[in-house]
């Protein structure tokens, strides 16, 4: 797996910190007479800081995959004590149990067969055992995996984007009236019949973008730098709504960048905004769009693609490391661009033939 340095760390730190506050806390609240930590916490940390983003180490997952892993391993000891056979009949009921509440996650198996099989001490708590060590365990790790993961930028809890038409129409987004469609996806997964380690939503975006850098691989490499607009007109935060709504007119233009005077883009002012402004509006600052997508000069124009398809989303500024405003990239820009890729792809490959 390609995971930078920097990653590994992250994940291996936030694991630790995880750890050590669950134990702490077990020990704070139960004193010395009870098991601090248990060992299916450690694979439970694997999960919630070196792969956040799975749908096995969500908070419902952690939380109610443990507590009901550990409900059953304790009923089974206590119905039929403490022998092999009846670890393996509590792993068994622990993950039918979760996948019927949908609360999959592997550590609760080991829950499980630990309620069976690690002695008197576990034995003596009886049910308290799904309280503690193994609740407070649960609610240890997951308030430092909610710390640390958004203090680190990763969404956590994950949500997937939703990716809607933004007119509100039933018609799919246009990157997805080509290639495979969702259905498609749904077909495939469905034929499969097994649960994969990864959301659907995830599962589509990374296909898409499997999709996008094979095309750029076929057609050659084309930047936002050859394709935009370099002699960009330009508002200042400070102009009156009617004078940009004249500079729109003039130029034929649906948006135009609003930078400063060091030429930095502050953000965006289009038609739209300009509809929807308040008549006491008295300047661009207090209308236009921020933040707004940007692209960079040495960016693939297919990357574009997925801005100008799956947002609201019609012209994208170019900017440099400073954000100064070195041109512009409009959706008729791009479809030119590809139709001439198109182009040289096909007499290629007749060349070739």
């Amino acid at each position: 797996m390609a995971i930078s340095l920097k990653e590994r760390v992250l994940s291996c730190v936030g694991a630790v910190l995880g750890l050590l506050f669950s134990s702490w806390l077990c020990h704070e609240v139960l004193g010395s007479g009870s098991p601090w930590l248990i060992a299916p916490m450690g694979a439970s940390a694997v999960l919630m800081f070196a792969l956040p983003a799975s749908p096995l180490a969500q908070p419902w997952s952690i939380i109610g995959g443990n507590l009901i892993s550990a409900l059953i391993g304790v009923t089974c000891a206590t119905w039929f004590g403490h022998d092999a056979w009846v670890a393996v009949l509590a792993g068994g009921l622990a993950i039918a149990a979760m996948f019927t509440l949908r609360c999959l996650h592997p550590p609760g198996g080991a829950v499980a067969l630990t309620a069976v099989l690690a002695g008197p001490e576990v034995a003596q708590l009886g049910y308290h055992f799904a309280l503690y060590p193994v609740g407070l365990n649960s609610i240890g790790l997951l308030l430092i995996a909610l710390l640390f993961n958004n203090a680190l930028r990763r969404q956590y809890p994950y949500r997937p984007l939703e990716q809607g038409n933004v007119h509100g129409t039933r018609d799919p987004l246009p990157r997805d009236r080509l290639g495979f469609i969702s259905a498609d996806l749904d077909a495939v997964l469905e034929a499969r019949g097994e649960l994969l380690d990864i959301s659907r939503e995830d599962l589509e975006e990374i296909l898409l973008q499997t999709e996008l850098r094979s095309y750029q691989r076929r057609v050659g490499e084309v930047f936002c730098g050859d394709i935009m607009s370099r002699d960009v007109r330009t508002l200042g935060p400070d102009d009156r709504l009617v004078d940009a709504q004249a500079s729109l007119h003039q130029y034929r233009l649906t948006a135009m960048p609003v930078v400063n005077l060091q030429g930095e883009l502050l953000g965006m002012l289009g038609l739209h905004d300009l509809l929807q402004a308040s008549t006491e509006a008295p300047d661009v600052a207090s209308s236009m769009r921020h933040p707004v997508a940007t692209c960079h000069a040495d960016w693939p124009v297919t990357y574009l693609v997925q801005m100008f398809t799956e947002a609201d989303v019609h012209v994208v500024p170019v900017i440099d490391e400073e954000r100064r405003v070195v041109g512009i990239v409009s959706q008729s820009d791009l479809l030119a661009a590809m139709f001439r890729m198109s182009l040289q792809a096909s007499a290629v490959t007749s060349a070739g033939s």
